[in-house]
């Protein structure tokens, strides 16, 4: 079936041979979920056809916290505006929202922002952002009187929680409309993502810490304040099988004309270490890129065996989703498990690697 354009029907799993996938990727894969023990959604496409469509521990319809997988929803906003020609990614963001320009950000632009180089990965510091985070008003306040902590444009440095709001308040001051409305009306109306949320729904999977796993981000995860909040690069909330219709219309135009899905995934850092991250990332305008040419021994969500056009994001290596256009190829995983160290992205990538693997 397509999926673009019939999202709501019922996904028949088609068989592994059918789509050019081996039978003992998919049987591996399945085993691998199963055997972690949590909750999970796990969906695969290929060629626009269902591969894979598994749930374990939680309804299909139940959506999972997607952490900083959801950061690339809001970026596509930004490139949809700017291909209707609304905002001008090489126009400095205080164009749009004059009390940006304050404290030396008045040449900071848009593009900047979508490549996590704004030199704003954070207002003062991850920890007050994180405290400010539930409070839309405050948070976008201390970023627009912030400092940069270095040169626009010098280096990249992630946005773990700025990103969103940054790109969230550009979308409102250009539309004029919650950004709650714009992504409705530009990206869950016309995909027909029933179960995808700009913050908590009423049922969603809580997250569980592994054996000591991080306390703290589970509690703040599962605290209903920060449920019921807007935080656009952490609290969007959705199901396998709406990420994946989501990046499979990303594969075709269903949301971007294809010069602007390029651009989108125009590499923007390639070698360099992320300030913030500590670690080198494969940035693009929106997306995490696939591809190790730099590190090839180093785990990637993505899998080493990923393709340089693969595009897609990891959420607190927990939750994933990507495409390849070189394959016509998409997966998800979802998970409620939070590790406490740094198992969950060597175990995507696994994951990942098994699914390339099986590819022909």
């Amino acid at each position: 079936m397509t999926i673009e354009s019939e999202a709501r029907r019922a996904w028949d799993e088609l068989p592994a041979e059918e789509l050019g996938i081996t039978p003992q990727a998919v049987r591996t894969m399945i085993e691998m979920v199963a055997a972690r023990g949590a909750a999970a959604q796990l969906v695969v496409l290929r060629h626009g056809r269902v591969l894979l469509d598994r749930s374990l521990g939680a309804p299909r319809d139940v959506p999972f916290l997607l952490f900083s997988a959801g950061k690339p929803l809001t970026a596509v906003l930004v490139h949809q505006l700017a291909e209707q020609g609304l905002l001008s990614l090489d126009a400095p963001v205080a164009q749009y929202w004059p009390d940006f320009e304050n404290n030396y950000k008045q040449d900071i632009t848009v593009r900047q922002v979508l490549q996590h180089r704004s030199g704003l990965p954070y207002a003062k510091s991850l920890y007050r952002d994180a405290l400010l985070a539930p409070d839309w008003n405050r948070s976008v306040r201390a970023l627009a009187a912030a400092r940069p902590h270095h040169a626009p444009g010098r280096l990249p440095a992630y946005h773990t929680l700025s990103y969103g709001f940054l790109l969230g308040e550009l979308v409102q001051r250009v539309t004029g409309r919650p950004l709650r409305d714009v992504l409705h009306e530009r990206v869950l109306r016309p995909l027909g993502l029933r179960d995808t949320h700009l913050s908590a729904p009423p049922r969603r999977v809580p997250m569980r810490g592994a054996s000591g796993g991080p306390r703290a981000l589970q509690w703040a995860a599962n605290r209903r304040i920060a449920g019921r909040a807007v935080i656009p690069a952490a609290t969007i909330s959705s199901t396998a099988r709406d990420l994946a219709v989501f990046y499979q219309a990303l594969l075709g135009t269903g949301l971007l004309s294809a010069d602007s899905i390029a651009g989108a995934c125009t590499p923007s850092a390639n070698g360099e270490v992320d300030r913030v991250l500590g670690n080198r990332i494969r940035w693009s305008e929106g997306f995490q890129l696939g591809g190790n040419e730099n590190d090839p021994e180093r785990a990637r969500p993505m899998g080493r065996l990923s393709s340089r056009r693969a595009f897609g994001h990891n959420g607190s290596n927990a939750c994933l989703g990507w495409a390849d256009p070189d394959r016509d190829l998409v997966m998800v995983y979802l998970t409620n498990r939070l590790e406490g160290s740094p198992e969950g992205s060597p175990y995507q990538c696994d994951l990942s690697d098994t699914l390339l693997a099986g590819c022909h």
